[in-house]
């Protein structure tokens, strides 16, 4: 009994289907160019002489890129509209 009291304090508004389908789209489309901005400062610094770090922007820049590419597939933002 005392689970269902602490279950039921916090309610989370539902979100309509079409508000999370662009809701991932636009995360994506917004996470992909700015992975590829990381990855261009980090091939950057790594070619500087003399190099400064770079390892840890480029991880970013890698976890940037995957993630964007991973939720317009998700999305479906290749096929141009939310699935049904």
């Amino acid at each position: 009994m005392a689970n269902s009291r602490n279950r039921n304090w916090l309610k989370l508004p539902t979100v309509p289907v079409k508000w999370a389908w662009y809701l991932k789209a636009q995360s994506g489309i917004l996470l992909l160019p700015v992975g590829l901005c990381l990855f261009g400062e980090a091939v950057m610094r790594r070619s500087a002489y003399p190099a400064k770090p770079w390892f840890w922007l480029g991880t970013l820049s890698l976890i940037c890129i995957n993630a964007g590419v991973g939720l317009m597939i998700e999305s479906g933002l290749f096929r141009g509209h939310p699935r049904r």
